[in-house]
């Protein structure tokens, strides 16, 4: 499709030349690519529409290839990244070779950080001040915040640090009154109730108020600051929780205006002193569907322009879904069972759960650390708490989970979607460390179903027991289909299940959904006649000790698991066998590498990891070869 403006624009230099109108029209091209682009290679839609202006704003009024813009969260980063160069790329978006969904230094000196959990543009924005205030260096810095990562603790712990600055740092606070799902938290509903209490005439108002007191030359800055104290004042305003931290306040103003945008950048640039403007978007705007439902265009597959995503195989579930249909299941079985999530609920498959079960759904916004700690409260009481958080946001909640749940040996159960390798949005996203990071802890026990027949049986499992359970599983489909016998047994403490039995010497043992892979492996095996057990481990902590005694029978293990290898499912059988004084040169470890894996099909990068059928199928006629 050709492009009237935007295929002019070659760098962010290029828009410098554009009238305000102009601007406006790339505005409308620019949400148009995007849309098109997205609807071919899926990713974060709504997002991204909200903020076309305010990223053509700060493009025009700074030079990014000199100042500094740190997004939070970074997947509002489109537009960014289609005006700093990267608009043919940008059509394979979330491929392989292509950009990734989030900025990235490797991509373009436009970019800062690799960026992919919120609440870390501030901090590291701060932390930049600092530096050039130490080197006296004299760039722009710009924190962008949005999809309501404010209410983030690093946010606020940094908010409370800027005293530290003596210079330039401006906090653009996006406000679109969502963040994946709908804004949970008192500062995020304090923030509505001011949204709701404006007209469009009262921030054409308030812009005009700022730029009054804030002209781009003449009255000085600190003069300019205490008169817009003293005249603009509100009944409600977010100004008093920001200049109580003492940090100067401007806006809230509209975040698709274009020209006054521009005017307020101009002006606020000139600061020399950290500061905050608040700006209201809409989410999905200029693509309807998105617009009527930012939600479930947040992240989206591929799909058509008329809004229609493209039907997934209809006789295929998800691990989320069946996670889905069995927590409801087991809340109705037992009154304890709350559910705990992190502005996840339609992702991590809490959706019907909140339907049904109101008052047992707790979803706290972008704080997974807080998520943890109140499910330990609710568990020293006596209730049984679900938390559902990816894989990759987890990480962030390392400390409580040590610290109030598995020293107090209080019974969280934690569902730990998008475990493993993810797809498309990458290495900020693979859920590769959550083995490593819990088998050290003291009372967690560790499991991973193999398709949607044992994650029934595992949650069963955990909400029976008490102790603190960790359940893994992959953002993939199940199959349910090899086995269903042997995979329905329940589960038992520690104890793994033989799903084939063979006449080698060698046994596959699989943990999590590499378990279905292992069996497809083995069938492949036979054509060469080579007969192997495979074996599924359920358990990564504790460790089987049937598992290790295959070693005393004389047979070759290879291990597989969607995780690093480094510290998984795999380094627990190794220590396992080296404290019974095993032979663990026996033993192959399939897992990860030691690098991040860069954006591309899941069963592509399962490949690239050697933990497919077939990278399987070649590791075992290597040893079988060998020996």
């Amino acid at each position: 499709m050709q492009y009237e403006i935007l295929d002019k624009i070659n760098s962010p230099a290029d828009l410098k030349l554009l009238s305000v109108a102009q601007l406006n029209k790339l505005a409308s091209e620019l949400r148009d690519y995007i849309t098109q682009s997205v609807s071919q290679t899926g990713g974060h839609l709504a997002s991204n529409l909200g903020v076309v202006e305010l990223t053509i704003a700060m493009h025009y009024v700074f030079d990014f290839s000199a100042d500094r813009l740190l997004w939070d969260v970074g997947h509002q980063c489109y537009a960014h990244k289609i005006l700093t160069g990267r608009r043919e790329l940008f059509k394979k978006l979330r491929q392989k070779d292509g950009v990734s969904g989030f900025p990235n230094p490797a991509e373009s000196p436009y970019d800062q950080f690799v960026v992919g959990h919120a609440g870390s543009s501030i901090p590291t924005a701060l932390g930049l001040a600092l530096a050039s205030q130490k080197l006296g260096t004299k760039e722009k810095i710009i924190a962008f915040v949005g999809d309501a990562s404010i209410v983030n603790g690093l946010s606020f712990e940094a908010l409370n640090n800027l005293g530290l600055v003596k210079r330039q740092l401006l906090v653009v606070l996006n406000d679109n009154s969502m963040a994946i799902d709908s804004t949970q938290g008192a500062i995020a509903q304090f923030l509505a109730k001011v949204r709701l209490s404006h007209t469009y005439e009262d921030l054409r108002r308030r812009t005009d108020r700022i730029l009054e007191y804030l002209p781009v030359f003449g009255k000085k800055m600190e003069d300019a600051l205490k008169n817009f104290k003293r005249t603009v004042r509100m009944a409600i305003t977010p100004n008093r929780l920001f200049e109580s931290l003492n940090i100067p306040y401007f806006g809230p103003v509209d975040g698709h205006d274009t020209a006054s945008l521009i005017q307020l950048f101009k002006a606020v640039s000139h600061l020399e002193t950290p500061a905050v403007l608040h700006v209201y978007t809409k989410k999905g705007r200029g693509f309807s569907p998105a617009d009527d439902n930012p939600t479930r265009f947040h992240s989206t597959g591929p799909f058509e322009i008329n809004g229609e995503e493209f039907k997934k195989d209809e006789q295929k579930k998800t691990f989320t879904e069946c996670f889905s249909d069995c927590i409801v299941e087991l809340a109705k079985e037992n009154e304890k069972i709350t559910a705990i999530t992190a502005a996840m609920s339609d992702g991590t498959g809490l959706a019907a759960f909140r339907e049904q079960f109101k008052d047992r759904y707790y979803d706290v916004g972008i704080a997974e650390s807080a998520a943890v700690d109140i499910a330990a409260g609710q568990a020293k009481l006596g209730l049984k708490p679900f938390v559902c958080i990816y894989s990759t946001f987890l990480q962030r909640s390392f400390d409580q989970i040590f610290q109030e749940v598995a020293l107090q040996n209080l019974p969280v159960v934690f569902c730990i979607d998008r475990a493993g390798l993810v797809g498309a949005d990458g290495p900020t996203h693979h859920g590769l460390m959550d083995i490593g990071f819990l088998r050290m802890m003291p009372n967690m026990v560790l499991i991973s179903p193999a398709n949607g027949v044992e994650l029934k049986g595992a949650l069963k499992f955990a909400a029976e027991s008490n102790c603190p359970v960790a359940i893994r599983y992959p953002k993939d489909y199940v199959d349910d289909s090899l086995c269903p016998e042997i995979f329905s047994r329940p589960f038992e403490m520690g104890k793994s299940i033989v799903l084939r039995q063979g006449r080698n010497k060698l046994a596959l043992v699989a943990y999590g959904s590499m378990a279905i892979e292992a069996l497809k492996a083995a069938q492949a095996l036979t054509s060469d006649n080579i007969d192997i057990t495979v074996i599924n481990a359920r358990f990564a902590k504790p460790i089987d000790e049937k598992i290790v005694s295959l070693l005393a029978g004389g047979l070759c293990i290879i291990t597989i698991e969607d995780h690093a290898a480094a510290g998984g499912f795999g380094s627990a059988v190794l220590e396992a066998a080296a404290n019974a004084g095993l032979d663990t040169a026996k033993i192959t470890v399939l897992g990860a590498g030691d690098k991040f894996i860069q954006a591309d099909k899941r069963a592509e990068q399962l490949k690239q990891c050697g933990m497919s059928a077939q990278k399987i199928v070649e590791a075992v006629r290597k040893i079988v070869n060998a020996g």
